[in-house]
């Protein structure tokens, strides 16, 4: 009985530039990806509601469309990871993109290599069908299958990044993280000083959890990392 090879992670590349497009592509190939390229936000829009993907490389600089607002409208419909390029090299670009949903950021001009180690990072770390099932941390409950974090029947929306930083804070009980252990078993790269994806993340994590409940949070502790905090439910009066 023949056992078949995995299926290759799909990736959308979405960028006007079409040497850097067609660069890629030959790169990734052979390094076990499908791709297809996308020159503009609208066509980037409707690949990916045409056909599903594992992930997105989307550059900010877009005609038409700016990179910003495909991922604003991606995330109305779609959990996709995405990895952000920005041209411009300037911190409030990637704030934006890590706060509007984005997975990760890599600054242009960048290595190929690189991006194979971010791409394969936001992989590894986005929760497969047939993980495990579910975790419940108060009314915190994490759907891994489904790539889900809830609170009663709310939707956290969170990102592919988000979640897997809530699980290991949710694993821990409690116990406080550093910011090695969150940044490289949840980002899937080591901290460096001038990396502040980490505190955006966490801070997007938190913004959600306070929508829906007043009972979770992140909670710094300094010098240390993050822990989640539990507060009582309230009793209803009578």
């Amino acid at each position: 009985m023949e056992v078949s090879d995995p299926p290759k992670p799909a990736l959308l590349i979405v960028d006007d530039d079409q040497e850097l497009c067609a660069m890629l592509q030959e790169y990734l190939g052979p390094e076990g990806f499908l791709t297809v390229a996308a020159g503009t936000g609208p066509l980037a829009l409707e690949r990916l509601q045409q056909m599903p993907f594992d992930l997105v490389i989307l550059d900010v600089m877009l005609p038409e469309l700016s990179g910003f607002e495909v991922l604003r409208r991606l995330r109305a419909f779609s959990r996709v990871p995405v990895i952000m390029l920005t041209a411009r090299g300037e911190e409030v670009d990637r704030v934006v993109g890590l706060e509007m949903g984005a997975d990760d950021y890599l600054g242009k001009p960048f290595s190929a290599r690189e991006l194979v180690a971010r791409i394969r990072a936001v992989l590894r770390r986005t929760p497969e069908a047939g993980a495990e099932g579910a975790l419940q941390w108060g009314p915190l409950r994490l759907d891994l299958r489904a790539r889900r974090a809830l609170v009663g029947s709310a939707d956290l929306e969170l990102t592919s990044a988000e979640l897997r930083l809530l699980e290991l804070l949710v694993r821990a009980d409690s116990r406080t993280v550093s910011r090695d252990e969150l940044m490289l078993q949840g980002l899937g790269r080591r901290l460096l000083p001038t990396d502040r994806s980490l505190d955006t993340h966490v801070s997007n994590l938190r913004r959600k959890l306070q929508r829906q409940t007043d009972r979770v949070n992140v909670q710094s502790v300094r010098g240390a990392g993050y822990a989640l905090t539990l507060a009582p439910a309230r009793l209803s009066a009578g």
